[in-house]
């Protein structure tokens, strides 16, 4: 494992708290309408449910946390107030506060695993906040404060002396993991998000738990492309593709530079992101053999790529400013990336 200045990092990550949480604040309004209403219409049903499309048509805490998230930068207080509905209802029914993760609509129960995702619970909150501070709803506050406080109690845990981030409260720490290792998603650490959050309960050490998620992001550098797995495991020795899971720069680990590059962390590592895109071949890499697999051409994927070119001085290529919507997740991908351009005024960096 490559090991970095964890205290250098903590001091970086507190300096840039106030800045990330700005930018963080200038994404509400930066989604144009006709956008929005192509994602809407094809995406978000009338109860408020957000449906992956390509999975299946289910519905998670991710697909409802992003619909929030859209719904708040795009100014539709309405939609947001349906999806909020849709997930308080029928996703947050833990007891611990957290949503469970899937609910299916050809269940019965609709909820078919209860246990949580952690990307889900963060990217809920970070909504939230934004949306009650940005539009002076005390209920949206009031619901961001309790998730973040159920975030901070359940999910982070201690790993090598970092405090990191857990993907769910169950299956990824032991004694679920007969290995003994904790397994962690670097793709779940949504940057941007860690500032608001802080604010919503400052009891927790969300500054720690940003520096050990650029730490892991530097050093989880696998196999000759040097790209971080989706699932990594923290052992005594440091880090590896966690066992059980694909060894695979894939669907989960392709948004790191994305949300890196929206909260103003890309200059410093995005290093082996740039030499990704420079491959010219967007895929789901195979880290043990360096072989490409699915490849990833959607717009929604190769957004990412322009946005890290283009944090490296070229423009994004002018199809990928116009948005249609796909499937699920690269359209939200794709009006994410969009979205961080306009509230940039078009530039990168």
């Amino acid at each position: 494992m490559i090991r970095l200045p964890v205290r250098p990092l903590l001091a970086a990550f507190a300096l840039l708290a106030g800045v990330i949480a700005a930018l963080a604040a200038n994404f509400g309004d930066t989604i144009a309408p006709e956008d929005w209403a192509a994602y809407r219409d094809r995406f978000v049903m009338a109860d408020g449910r957000v449906v992956d499309d390509a999975n299946g048509g289910i519905s998670h805490s991710e697909s409802q946390g992003y619909g929030l998230l859209l719904a708040y930068s795009a100014g539709d207080r309405g939609t947001f107030e349906r999806i909020f509905d849709f997930t308080r209802n029928q996703l947050l029914i833990r007891d611990d506060g957290l949503a469970a993760w899937k609910w299916d609509p050809e269940a019965n129960p609709h909820i078919v695993d209860v246990n949580n995702a952690s990307d889900g619970d963060i990217l809920i909150a970070y909504a939230l906040a934004l949306a009650g501070k940005a539009w002076g709803d005390p209920r949206y506050t009031e619901a961001a404060t309790k998730i973040a406080t159920a975030i901070g109690t359940n999910l982070l845990v201690e790993a090598n002396g970092r405090i990191v981030l857990k993907p769910g409260v169950v299956g990824f720490t032991p004694p679920d993991r007969p290995d003994g290792t904790i397994v962690v998603n670097p793709s779940y650490w949504i940057f941007e998000a860690f500032p608001v959050l802080k604010e919503l309960a400052p009891q927790f050490a969300w500054d720690e738990l940003a520096a050990s998620g650029a730490e892991i992001v530097a050093a989880a550098r696998f196999g000759a492309a040097g790209l971080p797995a989706d699932w990594v495991s923290i052992t005594a020795k440091g880090l590896e593709p966690a066992e059980g899971f694909p060894a695979v720069f894939g669907y989960n680990a392709i948004r790191i530079p994305l949300y890196l590059i929206r909260a103003g962390l890309g200059d410093a590592f995005l290093d082996p992101f740039v030499a990704r895109e420079a491959r010219g071949e967007p895929a789901v890499i195979e880290l043990t053999t360096g072989t490409n697999g699915d490849p990833l051409t959607d717009p929604g994927y190769r957004m990412i790529d322009a946005l890290v070119a283009c944090s490296r001085g070229e423009p994004v290529p002018e199809e990928l400013l116009n948005f249609t919507p796909t499937a699920y997740y690269p359209s939200t991908l794709h009006l994410l990336g969009l979205s961080y351009l306009a509230s940039r005024k078009g530039q990168c960096g």
